[in-house]
């Protein structure tokens, strides 16, 4: 059985919901999320599969998503540096003196920024569907770029039908066209994030908040072990942005995530599970048994619903 807590915790002056797994003796993994996500969408089974390979996962969530502080829609209470510096304040309050960082979009722009100031807290890096930016580089699909100029209007974020749908038809334009759209799981999903979020519309405040998409880091000056992750299939970043992460980090490894998009889907698991685990150990020798761990009973696992009821 994983042992599982939920709870807030002070952090930077605010308080975060934090979920861990597993162990705290063993070697901590802390993932960050990208843009607008709560934690949920590193999907249980992934941390409780990675904290079966003697991991202690963390995962939060950010300012404004989940059951963490929540600002008022369009006035962030915060900038990037906040968001930047979160994480750290994360390892602080669960008194961890560093930790295996794993972030994916946005959450792999924050993972970078934290291996550039402050490389000492990090054992490693793992990066999944973020780009080095720049020029020369393959640009968003045509769908995308679509919604992004307005083809998707937001919804009333009061209304929980309307903003499950619009999540969905989101979630599909970043998914992996060859794969079948698992819908109704999907749309169940997005259920349980809109029920455990504090305010919905102020998830939004990530995209506005001051300093969001700037960075002013080196990523040739980068000193942290580094996997690159990326999906084959990325409508927002093409797989070349992931191979020219890899190229502008000293010594960085790069593996593709066959039939994934702009996500981290359950396909993807068996690839990226082995590798995180393998990074983390300071294995780069062929996989061993103890990369592939058994996957946990859920049913066998205990948490709280609630961070905000939680001891």
């Amino acid at each position: 059985m994983i042992d599982r807590r939920l709870r807030l915790v002070p952090v930077n002056g605010v308080d975060l919901c934090v979920e861990t797994f597993g162990e705290p003796a063993d070697p901590a993994v802390l993932l960050i999320m990208g843009g607008g996500a709560s934690m949920d969408w590193w999907e249980d089974e992934f941390c409780e599969r990675l904290a079966a390979g003697s991991r202690f996962v963390i995962r939060y969530d950010h300012r404004d998503t989940g059951q963490s502080v929540s600002y008022p829609p369009g006035r962030p209470g915060y900038t990037s540096r906040e968001l930047i510096t979160d994480p750290i304040g994360v390892l602080d309050a669960l008194g961890l003196a560093r930790a295996h960082v794993v972030g994916l979009s946005m959450g792999g722009g924050i993972a970078l920024s934290l291996a550039h100031d402050f490389a000492d807290r990090l054992a490693s890096l793992t990066v999944l569907g973020t780009s080095p930016g720049g020029d020369g580089l393959p640009p968003m699909s045509d769908e995308l770029r679509a919604a992004f100029s307005g083809g998707m209007a937001e919804p009333d974020w009061s209304d929980r039908a309307s903003v499950i749908d619009y999540l969905l038809a989101d979630a599909r334009l970043y998914a992996a066209p060859s794969r079948t759209f698992e819908e109704e799981a999907m749309r169940a999903f997005l259920g349980r994030v809109y029920d455990r979020t504090v305010n919905m519309a102020s998830v939004m405040n990530h995209f506005i908040a001051p300093g969001v998409g700037e960075s002013d880091r080196d990523l040739g000056t980068l000193t942290v072990p580094t996997l690159v992750l990326h999906g084959t299939e990325d409508p927002l970043f093409p797989y070349q942005h992931g191979q020219a992460l890899a190229a502008a980090i000293p010594g960085a490894r790069l593996v593709p995530l066959e039939r994934t998009g702009h996500e981290i889907p359950e396909v993807a698991w068996d690839v990226a599970i082995p590798e995180i685990l393998r990074h983390t150990a300071g294995q780069l020798g062929p996989p061993t048994e103890v990369d592939q761990p058994t996957r946990p009973s859920l049913a066998a696992s205990s948490r709280s619903e609630s961070c905000r009821e939680g001891p």
